[in-house]
């Protein structure tokens, strides 16, 4: 049975929480002990069919989101890339964009696509740090739009650019174009701010400070195609557009993102290994330092986003195996196939006993029978309780 919800339900002043359904098995319960102990998360949301099914720490507190911001600035291009007021195709040159050291000529052809999918080239020094610049080859050596590198000068480059162009401040833009229209709770515009060092370059990074609970709603919006309660507040043919693979995962710099499990589009990275389980097709995550995470994924109707605070330096490196475990529990309940049968047809729980593919990391999911009670088994997540009713098993 794969559940079909025709209903799109959006959170107004605040998100509906789902109610238990009398369910005798949750599967954060178990996960509640990992999150605690293997993970130093300050704020987690999980959203499903626009309700929350789970929530832990502080999901109002206002904190730093890191490099997630750059997935943000990707969705306030989508507006004014649509009627005009930036063309993706201009160059450096054309917009008259510099730098202190100055641009060489071979930089100057960088396109503000370039830049948006971190392939310009331009390998100037930049105002902060939290890149892979240091693995930067010499300037001057590469083409615009031939090698990928995760580069702040792009990044910040892409704020200078858009309010340029646009005659907004990024937080003035954020304000009006997203955390207005879409009920942002907890937005403090005050609170976001430009920082950098200057004697670097005078492209600033633009720091973005939100609470879990509207980082939720940012992934929302996005899971819904830029669609908020019937009002398009991004174009959808924009959110389309960013999510498309500008570099494969194969094609990356670093060997270690080659032996990852992303690829990137315009700012956000796109899940793409063989490994993963077959849910993680078409998700895709904002991510940034020390466990900052706006992770959607479509094919469970699904949004979570995690944040660690940054004034503690708390980093957690636990998060994607906790994302799996979350997929796997989901995918389970959602996908289970089973005939109507009576509970109290004894012979009935015979039929499932035996070892299925997880499809999550290889694994085998076990489902055993002890008198009338169903067991699942899985090497991520151990023996839990299986419920059979009427149609479905969980």
């Amino acid at each position: 049975m794969k559940r079909k919800d025709n209903e799109v339900i959006y959170p107004k002043d605040s998100w509906i929480v789902k109610k238990n359904e009398g369910k005798s098995y949750n599967i954060f319960d178990s996960l509640l002990p990992f999150i605690v102990n293997k993970m130093n998360t300050t704020g987690l949301m999980v959203i499903q069919h626009g309700k929350v099914i789970f929530e832990y720490g502080d999901i109002e507190e206002l904190s730093y989101i890191a490099s997630c911001r750059k997935s943000v600035l990707a969705m306030l291009y989508g507006k004014y890339v649509e009627n005009g007021t930036i063309n993706l195709n201009s160059t450096m040159k054309e917009l008259e964009v510099d730098d202190i050291q100055g641009l060489l000529p071979i930089e100057k052809k960088a396109t503000i696509r370039d830049l948006i999918t971190a392939k310009s080239g331009i390998y100037h020094p930049r105002s902060n740090g939290g890149d892979s610049t240091a693995n930067a080859p010499e300037r001057g050596s590469k083409k615009p739009g031939e090698y990928f590198l995760y580069n702040n000068w792009d990044f910040n480059a892409l704020g200078s650019i858009f309010e340029k162009l646009t005659g907004l401040s990024i937080f003035d833009a954020l304000e009006n174009d997203i955390a207005i229209p879409i009920g942002m709770e907890d937005f403090d515009k005050n609170k976001q701010e430009m920082c950098g060092d200057e004697s670097k370059s005078i492209h600033m990074a633009y720091h973005m400070w939100f609470s879990t609970r509207d980082m939720a709603r940012l992934g929302f919006l996005m899971l819904r195609n830029g669609n908020w309660c019937g009002k398009q507040i991004i174009p959808k043919q924009w959110i389309k557009e960013v999510l498309q693979t500008s570099t494969s995962r194969e094609n990356m710099n670093l060997k270690m993102d080659r032996e990852g499990d992303f690829s990137y589009g315009y700012m956000w990275w796109l899940f793409d290994n063989p490994r993963l389980h077959k849910a993680y097709d078409d998700a895709y995550t904002a991510w940034g330092y020390l466990g900052q995470y706006i992770t959607v994924i479509p094919k469970l109707d699904l949004v979570i986003a995690h944040k660690t605070k940054h004034d503690y330096l708390r980093e957690t490196r636990n998060y994607h195996i906790l994302l799996d475990k979350i997929v796997e529990g989901l995918y389970l309940h959602d996908n289970f196939d089973i005939e109507e049968a009576e509970r109290t047809e004894l012979g009935l729980y015979d039929k499932y006993v035996g070892d299925y593919n997880s499809n999550m990391n290889k694994s085998i999911l076990k489902i055993s029978r002890e008198g009338n009670i169903l067991y699942a088994t899985t090497e991520t997540r151990g023996k839990y309780k299986l419920c059979l009713c009427s149609k479905h098993l969980y």
